[in-house]
């Protein structure tokens, strides 16, 4: 049955209410890292590969230690709406221990993460020296390496303390902390870049150093905003050396399968480039700027994911199964109005798009930049719906069945498809942007389906009777 117009728009205000701040958090995110690629252009060609290496390298450990504890606001969302519903003393008291559990485990585990995090980042810098890279940016890249790892240990906490914020739907720190943190990173880069102020010259080496810097005073900014404030201060255990084993494994439990996802995702992303990269640089400068406008689109469809995600956990807690559904309708109509707007964007205006990625002068690019343009209007739409049903299925606590559904999308129909339309058809890029396209598409709606049947399973179960006592 549809949504009614005004149950729609109250709705999405409610979502817009957790999705606006964490959708513009993540906007600022891709601006931090936006600065550190500024700054090692300006040193030079070597040091822009030298650093985007040791980046990606970062980004990729990062991104699955992101998603060890992005499954803890959707169990805090969960305690808290348990302690809000309580009748008796006792059970408020209850939830309320079990949302100081859950930050408890969550740092220790961000905390584990990040120290295995941090070996993995030292070990992939000397080991990809094998695999065909040049020499001489492999020895650029070690020092940012170094400098970068001690810093996803505090990122890490971040991330933790952050989904605690979000599970109690307070992140509005989340996006001034963010903001302010790429005023102090550009300022740490030049300042540790060129010795200015009687600081040491690190070179290269000093945006590792910026990069560790920041997500340390990050996370303490983090802290402080959240001790300050009177409903979360009471709920902060930082005391991770009394952490339950049940509750760190519960956590692992759910958050390793995240981890994979986002790993294979990434990795699914890497081997479309690289099929890419074999039609020439014009076609890769033009899947590069093409890819990196869809990026950023994206950050809005996780905000919705992560609202999602949050308000869904919050519903079932409460056994409110039909809000849980329309809660999916409302993310989905919400990342459809956005992503028609962007759509139409570009298809009028694909040159005003792709002038801050591609020079006038190169016309090949941008010939095959504007197609894919064409390609992403419509790709966006599978791209938001599959993040978002991704993040539904996190509601569910089903973050494996997320995983499964992700493999069969995106490794045995988006990477089979790319490869079919390029060579077989011959439509190189485009080709491979179709099935991109045909992946998505189809991760969207698998992971639709599992929701629905979720949802459909945990109805039943409220349904059914309690079983009879045994006869004495």
């Amino acid at each position: 049955m549809p949504i009614p117009i005004r149950t729609l728009l109250r709705d999405s205000r409610a979502l817009a209410t957790l999705a606006v701040p964490l959708a513009l958090t993540q906007l600022a995110q891709v601006a931090l890292t936006t600065t550190d690629t500024v700054m090692m252009g300006l040193m030079g060609a070597e040091a822009l590969a030298a650093g985007g290496l040791a980046v990606v390298i970062f980004n990729q450990l990062r991104t699955m230690g992101v998603g060890m504890v992005t499954a803890v606001g959707n169990q805090v969302a969960a305690a808290a709406a348990r302690a809000e519903s309580a009748d008796t003393d006792d059970a408020r008291a209850q939830a309320d221990d079990d949302v100081r559990d859950l930050v408890r485990a969550a740092l220790a585990l961000a905390t584990l993460a990040g120290l295995a995090g941090a070996a993995l980042m030292i070990l992939i810098g000397h080991a990809v020296a094998w695999l065909g890279q040049d020499a001489s940016v492999v020895n650029a890249a070690k020092p940012v390496l170094y400098a970068m790892a001690p810093g996803l240990i505090p990122c890490l906490w971040f991330q933790a303390i952050r989904q605690f914020t979000v599970g109690m739907r307070r992140p509005q720190a989340l996006l001034q902390i963010t903001l302010a943190s790429i005023a102090v990173n550009a300022a740490l880069n030049w300042v540790l870049i060129h010795g200015t102020w009687g600081m040491p010259k690190l070179g290269l080496a000093g945006i590792g150093v910026s990069t560790s810097l920041v997500y340390l005073l990050s996370c303490l900014a983090l802290y402080v905003s959240t001790v300050r404030d009177p409903q979360l201060a009471p709920l902060l255990d930082v005391r991770i050396w009394k952490t339950s084993g049940a509750t760190l494994r519960k956590l692992t439990g759910l958050g390793a399968p995240i981890a994979a996802t986002y790993g294979s995702e990434a990795g699914f992303f890497f081997v479309v480039a690289l099929m890419v990269g074999t039609f020439g640089s014009a076609a890769l400068a033009a899947h590069t700027a093409v890819n990196q406008l869809v990026y950023i689109v994206f950050q809005i469809a996780v905000g919705l994911s992560h609202a999602a995600s949050i308000n869904v956990s919050r519903e079932l807690a409460l056994g409110r199964i039909d809000e849980a559904r329309r809660l999916k309708n409302t993310a989905l109509a919400c990342a459809g109005a956005v992503m028609a707007v962007v759509g139409a964007v570009y298809v009028i205006a694909p040159k005003w798009v792709l002038r801050p990625f591609l020079s006038p002068s190169e016309h090949e690019a941008i010939s095959i930049a504007t197609n894919l343009l064409l390609i992403a209007a419509v790709l966006q739409f599978f791209d938001c719906t599959q993040n978002i049903g991704v993040g539904l299925l996190r509601g569910l606590d089903d973050t494996k069945g997320g995983f499964h559904v992700t493999l069969i999308g995106y490794w045995a129909i988006g990477l089979p498809a790319a490869w079919l339309l390029a060579h077989l058809l011959d439509l190189d890029t485009t080709g491979v942007w179709l099935g991109l396209l045909t992946g998505l598409a189809a991760t969207a709606l698998l992971l639709l389906r599992r929701y629905n049947r979720g949802l459909a399973a945990r109805s039943r179960d409220t349904r059914e009777p309690a079983p009879a006592p045994a006869a004495p």
